[in-house]
């Protein structure tokens, strides 16, 4: 028995799989989905090459002329928001449409990209040669997006000439259908023996494609591409694919109800189920369930299909490509839970007393009216558990000799075939422990579904028991003030891409609370389930964003497409999906979104209706947007949510606090200081547009594109307003794409430290297009590997004032530099420091309000010496920390730091290895590239490589080799993810070389996974 905790779906009872089908009222079960998928790409490939889709994938339709983004088959593909386009403005270019049978449609459908006065030429014809008019209008037609034209005759093929408007635009057009009497779309006819070419068919022979496991990411499997934009992280993530398993449904599993539930599918998936369309989705972001019952065999194969189109210029970072979140087979019975149906609220919260409300939605999709009765109880404790495994069962321990700390019994309304019912719960916990950052206590509640006292359904929910409350001074956790120490997270997870590892997840928390954050804000859109799951277990406080984008847009290809008709359903899942995590404390409806700037009505009435859709949801939580002018305070939009957030605005929050003094706010973004691990550059220049030079970013932390500063002035302008809730840094991890300021490729030509490498640069650049080689972001905090950077310690400082703190910088490795000006700072929470050279002392420095010592102590006088440096920190005149960075020898070897040793057999479960290269004492040498060669032996695969240099082109996740794999260490660090086999134990061997060094070895061992039943 799999289930998966988070889903909040548990089958109580163990029983097999054909008992529980040979009861269709029995209880339902949740297994995973993800393994033994048959995959393969088309469209856009990975070398650049286009590769067509099956024979019968898109319908039989072709051009003469189509650009590469905008192919014949979005002309039949039932989505407006694609297109036809000719790749050039020629008049006579033209779609020939194979219905496959002749067939009389009633009328035909053109709907055009513009609203112009097209013409154009409609033919039919029996054999595709001979052709005869069916609506010429080489005149001109009306001014209309859509032509309706009436149809004559019968015919199996339709041409469609376009002459143009006689202004230059070129032919496009969105949909081309066919109506038939009863109004609706005739679909083309597969003619025999065109089932086997058809991925969507049981038929089709995908002997020959590769097989996988889930979650995938096509994109980071590279290679990267010098001619691929360096904004989505220079990996060929566009294109097409298909996905495609094959499962076998008892013969007796009739009656009960089936669904498919994906957590995310990047992006536009439509799933087929035996050759039929059972459901689609638009949203790469968006959990979504389909119901597959009608189309399945019982008794025998079933097949499942997924096309997955991801569109060129739809994203502004890297979104990745494919299935990359889990996917879930659920099966109930015909009265259940409804899919998110449980929703918890703590209304009333002390110490002393909790009041719980429960809302159930049960579903009724039998034949007959019936009358539910929900049992709530409320288990104390929650497990935690190792949840590496997504299917694991975290649950049995707290059902089973679990104390029952409340109950309550309901009955609902009598609910007729085909509708649901909410059954309310209210239920008091006495002296309840509540949920906190610092002890993120979680409580179970367990829902069962009776009919006529015979269970039907249950399932079990994590509860975390708090109050949380934004007042115009700050953001109150438990009545308490909570200063928001955040982040900015996006999806992806470095070299792994954006395909979802729990672990690679949870080690993000670790090594972000380490630095003393609290707070996570998911940019820009729904994050995976697991991630949410950690923060509830972690004590991480979440804002739950929902998009980048609303009716205005910022990539051609962007949800803007799509926000008319699917805003709500998107808005919906999020808020039922995450709407039980105590960890959410504020939903976001949108990010710098183009109508905070007011210029049209109906751009607050968005705003207000995405409001109005959260308040209805969910009444318990605030509704904030993230504004990047400082006039969307002040002009209207800031009425239309509750919480307002600023990015980048440190200097305005005195003004805002004061001119709104009833409206609680944040920084929703800030600072955007950008450095590459181990880089400095000298002259040292306290100008932010400094210090860039070969690709890299000097790591003072002195630097930021212009709408940005450094984490100094962002401090400042906390500290002085006093009222801000809190802010969230871009960001905590650098991530695929977005590389700032290297990413506006051809004005970077003059980034380099000396004429001859400016000048053959420049040279490179245009025989390239123009582009720069820079593949992820400098923003983090920590680089794409999750090495902290010098900025990790700056922040850890202020935001740990408790733990002693004292980082130096630079390295102190400058043979080069003997005698000139070399500045040190120091990152402290002590109140002063004196800084010693070889014993010398340099003077002693102090905190002051000053632009140079309110947050760091600075030398800038600092004649370079090889040698030590040494930083003696105190704090109320008494010693409080201290640092020491000395000139290191020669690279002699290598040293392997494994973040676990043991990891669970489950094909999920991940070892981080750091290697750094080190000299004869030990001390890291931070200038060090050496090549490494990684080999492992054993079960345990190579799932991920990585250095964290922003200009690497090295593919990091290469399923073509786990067990040897190369790359050059990036300023004496590099990493190495290891993942276990499936149902596999055992010891992995890894072996790490260099030529001329000492290498290292490390032992992981593989248990068998625990998680089974």
């Amino acid at each position: 028995m799999h289930t998966r905790l988070s889903r909040s779906i548990l089958c109580l009872t163990a029983l097999t799989v054909s008992q529980a089908f040979a009861d269709p009222a029995a209880p339902g079960r949740t297994d995973s989905f993800d393994f033994g998928w048959k995959f393969s790409r088309f469209g856009a490939m990975p070398d650049g090459s286009t590769l067509p889709e099956p024979a019968g994938a898109t319908g039989s339709i072709h051009a003469d002329s189509s650009e590469k983004a905008n192919p014949a088959a979005h002309a039949i593909d039932g989505d407006p928001a694609t297109r036809w386009c000719a790749a050039d403005g020629k008049e006579g270019h033209h779609l020939i449409l194979d219905m496959g049978a002749e067939t009389s449609p009633k009328t035909i459908s053109i709907d055009w990209e513009k609203k112009l006065a097209h013409r154009f030429l409609l033919e039919g014809s029996a054999d595709g040669k001979q052709w005869t008019a069916i609506a010429d209008k080489r005149n001109g037609s009306a001014n209309e997006a859509r032509d309706l034209v009436p149809a004559t005759g019968t015919h199996r093929y339709y041409k469609l000439t376009v002459f143009g408007t006689g202004n230059g635009n070129w032919a496009s057009i969105r949909e081309l259908a066919l109506i038939g009497a009863n109004g609706k779309t005739i679909a083309p006819v597969v003619p025999p023996g065109a089932l086997a070419k058809d991925p969507r068919s049981p038929l089709f022979n995908d002997a020959e494609w590769r097989t996988l496991d889930l979650p995938h990411d096509w994109g980071i499997e590279g290679p990267f591409r010098m001619d691929l934009p360096n904004e989505t992280g220079k990996l060929p993530w566009e294109g097409i694919g298909w996905y495609r398993k094959t499962w076998n449904v008892p013969a007796d599993a009739q009656g009960r109800r089936f669904f498919l539930d994906f957590d995310g599918v990047m992006a536009r998936p439509k799933v087929y189920i035996n050759g039929r369309l059972a459901g689609e989705w638009k949203y790469g972001y968006s959990s979504f369930r389909v119901d597959i019952t009608p189309y399945l065999r019982y008794g025998e194969p079933n097949t499942v299909a997924v096309r997955v189109d991801n569109p060129p210029e739809s994203s502004r970072w890297y979104p990745g490509g494919g299935i990359y979140r889990h996917v879930w087979l659920t099966e109930t019975a015909p009265v259940h839970i409804a899919h998110w149906g449980v929703y918890l609220r703590t209304p009333q919260v002390s110490t002393q007393q909790a009041t719980v409300e429960i809302d159930t939605t049960v579903a009724n999709t039998s034949g007959k009216t019936v009358t539910p009765v929900v049992v709530q109880e409320i288990l104390k404790p929650m497990p935690r558990g190792n949840i590496s495994s997504p299917t694991q069962d975290n649950s049995r321990d707290a059902i089973n000799g679990q104390q029952v700390v409340a109950r309550a019994e309901s009955q609902g309304q009598p609910v007729a075939p085909g509708n649901d019912v909410i059954v309310a719960g209210r239920l008091t916990v006495s002296n309840p422990t509540l949920w906190d950052t610092e002890n993120p206590h979680l409580y179970t509640v367990r829902t069962t579904v009776k009919i006529d006292g015979k269970t039907v359904d249950t399932k079990l929910t994590p509860l975390g028991i708090r109050s949380v409350e934004w007042k115009p001074d700050g953001f109150y956790l438990n009545g308490r003030r909570v200063e928001l120490k955040g982040v900015c997270q996006h999806s992806d997870l470095g070299p792994l891409g954006t395909a979802v590892h729990t672990r690679g997840f949870e080690r993000q928390i670790e090594i972000l609370k380490s630095m003393g954050a609290n707070s996570i804000r998911m940019t820009h859109n729904p994050p995976a389930p697991e991630l949410l799951d950690l923060c509830d277990r972690h004590g991480i406080l979440v804002i739950d964003e929902l998009f980048d984008m609303w009716r205005e847009l910022k990539k051609p290809n962007d949800y803007h497409q799509y926000f008319n008709d699917w805003h709500e359903r998107d808005l919906v899942h999020l808020c039922r999906r995450d709407r039980n995590h105590p960890s959410v404390i504020l939903w976001s409806t949108g990010n710098e979104v183009h109508e905070q700037y007011n210029r049209k009505p109906q751009h607050l009435e968005t705003s207000r209706r995405l409001t109005a859709l959260f308040h209805r949801e969910d009444p318990t939580r605030k509704v904030g947007v993230g504004c990047s002018i400082p006039e969307s305070g002040y002009n209207g939009f800031g009425d239309t949510f509750d919480v307002l957030g600023y990015n980048y605005k440190p200097w305005e929050y005195k003004n805002f606090s004061s001119k709104r003094p009833g409206q609680p706010f944040f920084g929703s973004e800030t600072s955007s200081c950008v450095s590459s691990r181990g880089e400095y550059f000298f002259p040292v220049d306290w100008d932010k547009s400094k210090g860039f030079f070969n690709f890299q970013v000097s790591s003072y932390d002195l630097y930021a594109p212009g709408w940005a500063c450094r984490p100094d002035i962002e401090f400042a302008g906390q500290d002085d307003s006093g009222k801000v809730a809190g802010e969230y840094v871009w960001t905590g991890f650098d991530y695929l794409g977005e590389p700032t300021p290297y990413n506006r490729d051809a004005t970077n030509a003059l980034n380099f430290s000396s004429p001859t490498e400016r000048e053959a640069y420049m040279k490179k650049l245009q025989e390239l297009g123009h582009r720069a080689p820079s593949r992820s972001s400098y923003f983090g905090i920590v680089d794409l590997c999750g090495f902290p950077k010098d900025r990790y310690y700056l922040y850890q400082a202020r935001w740990k004032p408790e733990q002693p703190v004292a980082h130096i910088l630079p390295h102190w490795n400058w043979q080069e530099r003997i005698g000139e000006n070399t500045p040190v700072h120091l990152y402290t929470n002590g109140d002063e420091a004196e800084l010693f050279l070889n014993g010398k002392s340099l003077g002693i420095r102090k905190k002051g309000k000053a632009d140079d010592d309110r947050y760091r102590l600075v030398w800038n006088d600092v004649a370079y010496q090889p040698g030590e440096l040494k930083a003696v920190v105190k704090k109320g005149g008494k010693p409080w920390a201290e640092q020491t960075v000395r000139t290191t020898g020669d690279t002699e070897k290598i040293v392997l730091a494994t973040d676990r040793t043991t990891i669970a057999g489950d094909g999920r479960d991940l070892s981080y290895i750091t290697v750094t290269l080190r000299d004869k004492r030990g001390d890291i040498v931070p200038r060090s590239k050496n090549e490494l060669t990684f080999q492992i032996d054993g079960p345990a695969d190579i799932v991920g490589i990585c250095n964290g240099d922003a200009t690497d082109f090295t593919t990091m996740s290469n399923p073509e080799k786990k067990t040897t794999m190369h790359i050059n260490a990036y300023n004496g660090m590099a990493q190495i993810i290891l993942r276990s086999k499936r149902n596999a134990s055992g010891q992995a061997n890894l072996t790490v070389s260099s030529p001329g060094l000492e290498g290292a070895k490390a032992d992981i061992r593989i248990v068998p996974d625990t998680s089974k039943p």
